[in-house]
């Protein structure tokens, strides 16, 4: 039982990092309807950018705010210079450039970083906590409560600011909005910012654990893409109990089903978004597409 308890408690440290990027993928689509496939390539080159700052002696914490800042000026930029031009255009149009965005990306860290791992400082301390035959690291609690946090603040920001207000209408009906006076534009490239900000939240959590590299966020971004798809696409709360459950699944899977291991794990992600889309496509969390005749 203590085995039990000690897998589901490192599935839990593992979902909160997809949990963080997973709604980073919902805010872009709840904003835009755009499925953004660079979402973790954007936040592996945010934390690029939060080493680079580290590694000139700037210390951690201040280094993460700059970071964040930039992360969010770069989120603003893509959508008024990538995407607005393409804005109304069929999906297949927009699937392209995400996945044009997605390479270019992990090109440029490429180009001015090297293709070598690099270490990098985790911003919490060493060791556990220990009852009951179960250890909980200091570092699964850290990322559990910094996605609490980040959530929390989310919710503070969409439930009690008027520029939450805004985005909440732009995303539920952009052309009533507009006709409200709201500036749809200027809410969508604050969407576009809030999201590569919450993305690299996510690469700075799972740094330290894959070490940092150009390609570190290809395996989370489809654990990523599981979890919105089993809370649905346009559920922020959704995004974190489907990373959350995911990560407890991958683990149990990887611990129990011999047949898949610690090899075959990546499968589990890929079999939730096979059952959801069969049995409930708008998620646990999501609303259903209603269509008049």
């Amino acid at each position: 039982m203590a085995d039990f308890a000690q897998q589901v408690v490192e599935g839990l440290g593992a979902g909160a990092i997809y949990a963080s990027l997973a709604l980073a993928l919902v805010l872009i689509y709840q904003f835009t309807g755009i499925v953004n496939f660079a979402q973790g390539e954007l936040a592996m080159f945010s934390t690029f950018v939060a080493w680079q700052f580290v590694h000139a002696g700037v210390p951690f914490w201040l280094a993460l705010a700059l970071t964040l800042a930039v992360s969010f000026a770069g989120g603003t930029l893509i959508e008024r210079v990538l995407i607005r031009p393409v804005e109304g255009a069929p999906e297949l149009t927009l699937v392209i450039v995400t996945l044009g965005l997605f390479l270019v990306v992990n090109a440029a860290a490429g180009w001015i970083w090297s293709f070598l791992i690099k270490d990098f400082p985790s911003p919490f301390p060493s060791g556990a906590l220990h009852g009951g035959g179960v250890d909980v690291g200091y570092s699964t609690l850290g990322v559990l409560g910094v996605v609490a946090g980040v959530m929390g603040l989310l919710y503070l920001l969409f439930r009690y600011t008027k520029v939450g207000l805004a985005m909440r209408a732009v995303a539920s009906n952009p052309q009533s909005a507009r006709l409200s006076g709201v500036r749809v534009s200027r809410m969508l490239a604050l969407g576009w910012g809030l999201s590569a900000l919450v993305g690299a939240v996510s690469g700075v959590l799972v740094a330290p654990v894959l070490f940092l590299e150009p390609n570190m966020m290809g395996g989370v971004l489809i654990y990523a893409f599981a979890a919105a798809t089993l809370g649905g696409f346009d559920s922020p709360l959704g995004a974190v109990v489907g990373g959350l459950v995911v990560g407890v699944a991958e683990t149990l899977a990887g611990a129990y089903v011999h047949a898949i291991g610690s090899d075959l794990k990546i499968g589990v992600p890929l079999a939730v978004i096979l059952v959801v889309l069969l049995f409930r496509p708008q998620g646990l969390f999501g609303r259903a597409a209603v269509e008049r005749a």
